[in-house]
């Protein structure tokens, strides 16, 4: 019959195999294309490697270095007008339902490619069948699809692999992962863990914490958080398809310095997320008691406090209307302005590249002094974990 295929599923087995078959491209995705291609995270071996380009040249026709190129300069002028695909910019329901396309214009920019694509496959397959013929694989997958499955499931399957990237991807990690959701790491950029169970779309839902360590082949980083294409690595290398790179690093503690030193330098800027993450307990500390403090005799002062919180979290830049309406409400906080003044010049200790690690050391110890001098409990005892950095 012209309904019935090789395998004679029902119902419930055809959706089993679409979910299957878009599971396998989102792993392809997340570990080939992601971690792999675009930031270094892993190497894999070329049996791997080509397997994954194989499987995304039949499902999605989606070229690695157009992908890497655009993945890459997202995370350069993440937020920023060049941005390719920013709910920051462009709002988040062009992106969740039209991700797809900012994607595919962005391709047609040749510097895009020229100078965010390199070191991606330019081998004799890349060129002459991957890029060249992307319409072929995904014409293949049909005929695969139709013929074991029958014409309407066929179909149907098809159709889900050709939409899953575009709307999980494209849309909802672009979109999303950049608008609603928990920030474990106050990055400069607006990403957030969209779920701490990274499993539909292979971990990537833990955007916030890729954005933190961008070069990380792990994207989990609490006890709660699971990364599945985390998993499938581990397993591709107790198999030897993989060798793992780079991950994020995990925050050393020791009984605190008298003062801060080169090894306290180096663990505070190589956990620079970390300390900003505690950092902000300080500030939320310090937060609470001016607003019971302001509310005795100037209720009107706390309510302004109480409708920055927010702002007074947030690392990325600010806009002109919530400076000048932090700048009026902190006036009457010393003790807030002054952690929130301190942030500043913390963060740029990894943000000066022009000093000498001599330089920045001194600064680091001057920060201290001036944290445990302050009179604010909360920065003391903030400064006095700053020393215990391993």
């Amino acid at each position: 019959m012209i309904f019935s295929g090789f395998l004679d599923l029902p119902w419930w087995g055809c959706i089993l195999v679409a979910l299957g078959l878009t599971h396998v491209t989102i792993a392809a995705v997340t570990i080939f294309l992601h971690r792999h291609q675009a930031h270094r995270a892993l190497d894999l071996h070329p049996i791997a490697s080509h397997f994954f380009r194989f499987w995304l040249w039949l499902t999605t026709g989606m070229v690695t270095k157009e992908w890497v190129a655009i993945h890459r300069k997202h995370h350069a002028k993440c937020e920023t007008a060049e941005d390719p695909h920013s709910p920051q910019i462009y709002g988040i329901n062009r992106v969740l339902w039209g991700g797809v396309f900012l994607y595919v214009k962005e391709s047609y920019n040749r510097e895009t490619l020229e100078r965010y694509g390199h070191g991606t496959p330019d081998d004799w397959m890349e060129r002459n069948l991957y890029t060249g013929h992307a319409i072929l694989g995904l014409t293949l997958m049909g005929a695969v699809d139709l013929a074991l499955f029958g014409l309407v499931p066929g179909a149907l399957i098809l159709l889900s692999q050709i939409v899953w990237i575009p709307f999980w991807a494209a849309g909802v990690i672009n979109g999303i992962g950049h608008y609603f959701g928990y920030r474990t790491y106050g990055c400069a950029d607006a990403s957030t863990n969209i779920v701490p169970w990274g499993i539909l779309i292979g971990g990537e839902e833990l955007h916030n914490n890729h954005h933190a360590f961008a070069s990380s082949a792990k994207l989990s980083s609490k006890w709660y958080e699971f990364d599945i294409g985390w998993m499938y690595i581990r397993m591709m290398e107790m198999l030897g398809l993989a060798t793992v790179k780079k991950v994020a690093p995990t925050p050393r503690f020791a009984a605190p310095k008298p003062a801060a030193d080169l090894d306290t330098l180096h663990a505070v800027i190589a956990n620079r997320y970390d300390v900003l993450s505690r950092y902000a307990k300080s500030i939320k500390k310090t937060y609470r008691e001016e607003v019971q403090r302001l509310a005795h005799w100037s209720p009107g002062e706390a309510e302004a406090l109480k409708s920055l919180k927010r702002v007074l979290l947030r690392v990325q830049e600010l806009s002109e209307v919530e400076r000048v309406r932090l700048t009026d409400a902190l006036r009457n906080s010393r003790a807030l302005a002054t952690v929130v003044a301190m942030r500043q010049e913390l963060t740029a200790l990894w943000e000066r590249s022009n000093a000498s690690k001599e330089q920045l050391l001194r600064q680091l110890q001057d920060w201290c002094h001036r944290a445990e001098s302050s009179g604010i409990a909360p920065l003391q005892d903030f400064s006095r974990r700053l020393r215990c950095y391993a």
